[in-house]
């Protein structure tokens, strides 16, 4: 039986996280708010996994993930955290987070994403979450191409659907467009990497020159841009799939 532990400060939350975990079939092995009682709890029952809030008493979600891993801790960490700052979302990510869930997020998420990271998990079970994950991130890109005007019948819409995908999948392939996503998704659909920059550009192009400047602003939550002001391939994909992130559907 694979042994969570829960670190959360919301002791109602902490609760229901814990009830839902031993209804789900895992050992809970201890429930605290307290970041020092945590580590403790940690070295003593070595978990598999372990949900911790960013927000404890004593030693904070940041310290927790610091000192285990310098203490050779093997365990996994699922945080929750009320940021969405980058930087706090990169050093999470950095520190070895397997996922950060902004919160208010509900404990069958949690425990959906502390399922997908279990390696005791039968192939039948991960192939339906990834394959739920897989069908509800190509239902949200559509979802935003449709708002801000991106039509489906134009290859930009694909490739830069995949684009976001793999950026969802991997933030760090952003860095590297040229020699490494737009082949990639050339080969996926026959088409060579210059085509594929083309055709993305392409469909942005298409969205700014319908106009819908206030809905790409809607769907960002900020006035990122103004007038004519248009984004590069790798800063929309970037915007988007960062977007996704934050929304928990990683």
């Amino acid at each position: 039986m694979k042994k969570v532990l829960i670190m959360e400060s919301n002791e109602s939350f902490s609760n229901e996280l814990a009830a839902h975990f031993t209804r789900a079939g895992y050992e809970v092995c201890g429930v605290t708010g307290d970041g020092g009682e945590g580590l403790a709890l940690l070295e003593k029952q070595q978990p598999a996994v372990a949900v911790v809030s960013l927000l404890l008493t004593t030693a904070d979600g940041f310290t927790v993930m610091e000192r285990a891993r310098k203490a050779g801790c093997k365990t996994d960490f699922v945080v929750l955290g009320n940021f969405t700052d980058d930087k706090i979302v990169s050093r999470v990510i950095a520190l070895g987070a397997r996922y950060y869930l902004v919160k208010p997020v509900s404990a069958a998420v949690v425990e959906e994403r502390v399922a997908e990271i279990s390696e005791e998990l039968p192939p039948p079970v991960r192939e339906k979450l990834e394959r739920k994950r897989a069908g509800s991130l190509d239902e949200r890109i559509s979802n935003i191409f449709i708002s801000i005007g991106i039509p489906p019948h134009i290859k930009g819409y694909h490739y830069l659907r995949e684009g976001i995908k793999m950026a969802v999948s991997d933030p760090h392939v952003i860095n590297n467009v040229t020699k490494g996503l737009y082949p990639v998704i050339g080969e996926k659909y026959g088409a060579a990497a210059s085509n594929v920059e083309r055709a993305i550009r392409h469909a942005i192009e298409v969205a700014w020159n319908r106009g819908r400047i206030d809905a790409v602003n809607a769907i960002f939550g900020a006035r990122v841009y103004i007038g004519t002001e248009k984004p590069t391939n790798s800063e929309f994909i970037a915007l988007v799939a960062d977007k996704l992130i934050l929304e928990n559907m990683v």
